[in-house]
């Protein structure tokens, strides 16, 4: 007995329609150049401390800085590259004034206890004096806000104009610095 040939060419079209999506492991879109940073809410846990937030409110990062220059860590894990990307940020945040660069770390996961600490710990160790440190106060981030693989342990989203330049997913002990240093140096000129 043969397939039919309605369910062969349906076929076809899925396999053809599943090639061409952007996507993760998982099949879900991943944002994109020229998508729109969407809005999404944190708890300030560290960090930028002229920022005029007190560690412990919700609010949108991305909506404050409007349509500045902002990389966007959004972390699942972390460790020593993810404190010295953290690090590197704050500092190029601090010498290009000008630039009106932003940057925002969000750590995401369900014990929100352990975030804390977490997130506590890197703004110590990254000697942050430019970058909020945070924590998702939504169940992650929902997949159909900012599309984060969920099995990405940092994706980085660079924008600009409210729109993203440049979506980078690594695993934490695989940061890949020279490449991010590229993606700020495109956004501070």
């Amino acid at each position: 007995m043969f397939p039919s040939r309605n369910k062969i060419i349906t076929l076809c079209i899925c396999c053809v329609a599943l090639s061409i999506l952007p996507a993760t492991s998982f099949g879900m879109k991943i944002l994109k150049k020229g998508d729109t940073v969407g809005i999404f809410y944190v708890t300030k846990i560290a960090g930028a401390e002229a920022d005029g937030v007190e560690p412990g409110q919700r609010l949108c990062y991305r909506c404050r800085y409007g349509s500045r220059p902002i990389v966007m860590i959004f972390a699942r894990k972390t460790g020593r590259r993810l404190t010295d990307l953290v690090q590197y940020l704050d500092q190029a945040i601090a010498v290009n004034p000008n630039a009106r660069l932003k940057g925002l770390v969000t750590l995401l996961g369900k014990d929100q206890r352990v975030l804390k600490e977490a997130a506590q710990e890197v703004a110590d160790t990254a000697l942050v004096k430019e970058i909020p440190v945070a924590i998702a106060t939504e169940q992650g981030i929902r997949s159909n806000q900012y599309q984060l693989p969920e099995d990405a342990e940092v994706t980085i989203v660079v924008a600009k104009d409210s729109r993203v330049v440049h979506t980078l997913v690594f695993d934490v002990n695989e940061i890949d610095l020279a490449t991010i240093e590229g993606e700020v140096s495109q956004l501070i000129r």
